[in-house]
């Protein structure tokens, strides 16, 4: 980093317009933030300011944090951002552990009826998916045992929906994604590909397995303090999005697996548990493409998409009920 050049600018806003005492007590700096939180002029962005400084100082004052914690605190903040790059979301890692995201997802998505409840993002989603037509592989051979999945995609009233973008991921057989391999040259075990005219789509992937989220990291390390673990149940991720109905983020978790109930980063929802269906029939696994041996699973699961027009009556219902129970307890 060179010497700075020129003068040293302010911002350009001008001083306050009203006087402030000085920060001379706890209370007076709490208090002190919250006036001045009221210049921002966006209502939505001053209603979250004044709700974080509020929580964050109560948070501060309720467990009496100490100077050393609070060096702890912004050092491991700092190491969480030094961890990311354009592959690696060590932030969205952290919100997914501390059930942020699951919680956000959550109260963004409620359900409605007969909708398919969506799931957590989590870090390893890519915007470089190969496109592909229906009954393409996102797995290059060998990445793990065959899976087929197939369904349609629908309205909640059972409505086809034509050419709806589908985007999928998932781990190798090794309980990897391919943006962990430090040698990767293209996009592996995902995919986008879109449901044909009746709503229909079907591809070629691999059984995803159980695998520990990266614990190499800070997050890795607040986890270890916290005696949790950091395994996931198997899963696969998709995205779905077609125009009129709210993209829906979600993923399929195979039943049995021993995570399912104590998933780290709480993603999982009983309705997206699935049954992976066993096929030995060598005809049927050439049928659907699959270069060799006589077996695959197959996973069955139609997508349902609520129309944007639904799933916002339902959110502003919530909010509307959610904002009366805090005045309630205020």
């Amino acid at each position: 980093m060179g010497e700075p050049e020129g003068r040293a600018v302010s911002n350009g806003l001008p001083p306050l317009p009203f006087q402030l005492p000085y920060p001379d007590s706890p209370d007076v700096i709490t208090s002190n933030l919250l006036k001045i939180a009221e210049l921002t002029p966006n209502d939505r962005k001053r209603f979250l300011a004044k709700n974080l400084i509020t929580h964050l100082h109560q948070f501060v004052r309720e467990t009496s944090l100490t100077t050393k914690e609070w060096e702890e605190a912004i050092q491991f903040l700092t190491a969480v951002g030094q961890t990311c790059t354009p592959l690696r979301q060590e932030f969205i890692l952290l919100s997914d552990v501390l059930g942020v995201s699951a919680l956000v997802d959550a109260l963004n998505n409620p359900p409605v009826q007969g909708g398919t409840e969506s799931s957590v993002l989590g870090p390893f989603f890519t915007e470089d998916s190969p496109d592909l037509e229906n009954g393409d592989s996102i797995a290059s051979d060998g990445k793990g045992e065959y899976m087929y999945v197939e369904g349609r995609v629908l309205s909640t009233d059972g409505t086809p929906i034509p050419n709806a973008t589908i985007e999928t991921w998932e781990t190798d057989g090794h309980g990897f994604y391919d943006t962990q391999y430090s040698n990767r040259e293209k996009p592996e075990c995902r995919g986008r590909l879109h449901s044909d005219k009746d709503g229909r789509f079907g591809y070629r992937a691999v059984v995803p397995v159980a695998y520990p989220i990266p614990g190499d990291g800070p997050v890795g390390d607040l986890l270890l303090g916290m005696g949790r673990h950091n395994m996931r149940p198997n899963h696969l991720h998709l995205m779905i999005e077609a125009p009129g109905y709210t993209k829906l983020v979600t993923a399929f978790y195979p039943e049995g697996d021993e995570w399912l109930e104590s998933d780290a980063v709480f993603g999982v929802k009983k309705s997206l548990v699935v049954k992976l269906q066993e096929v030995n029939d060598e005809a049927e696994a050439r049928k659907r493409g699959f270069p060799k041996g006589n077996s695959f699973k197959l996973l069955q699961r139609d997508i349902i998409l609520v129309p944007e027009e639904k799933s916002r009556e339902v959110f502003e219902r919530n909010a509307r009920e959610a904002a009366k129970n805090a005045l309630a307890t205020a």
